[in-house]
């Protein structure tokens, strides 16, 4: 299914907006709707953000969002999972997570929809590696692939299920092969 922009407003009328369901995003001056979430989709982004926050959050290394808007660079976007490392995580003036994020992710995460266009999502993971994230993942279900972006270089490819894949440097022991992330969309 191809999305096709709902109307043009400025950032500031968009985040002015009530919340849509499914979510919304602003790009380049237009306001898309995202695709509702599936089953695949849903199983990894629920259980890799918690398996995530399980090595990186106790030791305030890190934390990881499912669908927290982030706004930076005239855009807001929602990644399925945001990571940001412990000293950029936003807090309101009680100390608690901030309702708002100004600032692109440490380390991005996408995972591919049914119907859901490849190159829009590859955009959003660039933009945000051009606004100072170390790392991007599209997470291809169907294909059980993961495709890596690091900034300034190629995409690496990884469908091999025992291979170790990329991780930011701030993950320290954590490591992922590709069947761990596929594994989660068993039982």
């Amino acid at each position: 299914m191809v999305q096709t922009p709902i109307k043009s407003l400025s950032l500031a009328e968009f985040l002015a907006l009530p919340e849509t369901r499914p979510a919304s995003e602003y790009i380049d001056g237009k306001i898309t709707q995202k695709p509702m979430p599936q089953g695949k989709h849903s199983s990894i982004q629920t259980e890799l953000a918690a398996l995530l926050n399980l090595s990186l959050r106790r030791p305030k290394i890190a934390r990881a969002f499912s669908e927290l808007r982030c706004t930076f660079g005239d855009r807001s976007i929602i990644p399925d999972i945001s990571v940001f490392t412990w000293s950029r995580i936003l807090r309101d003036q009680d100390g608690e997570i901030a309702n708002t994020f100004d600032g692109a992710p440490d380390w991005t995460i996408e995972i591919l929809s049914p119907g859901q266009s490849q190159t829009k999502v590859t955009k959003n993971i660039l933009f945000c590696l051009d606004h100072g994230s170390e790392l991007g993942w599209l997470i291809d279900p169907e294909e059980k692939t993961v495709l890596v972006y690091l900034p300034q270089q190629q995409t690496l490819i990884f469908d091999d299920p025992d291979r170790l894949l990329p991780l930011p440097p701030f993950a320290g022991e954590l490591s992922l092969t590709v069947n761990d992330i596929f594994s989660l969309l068993f039982d």
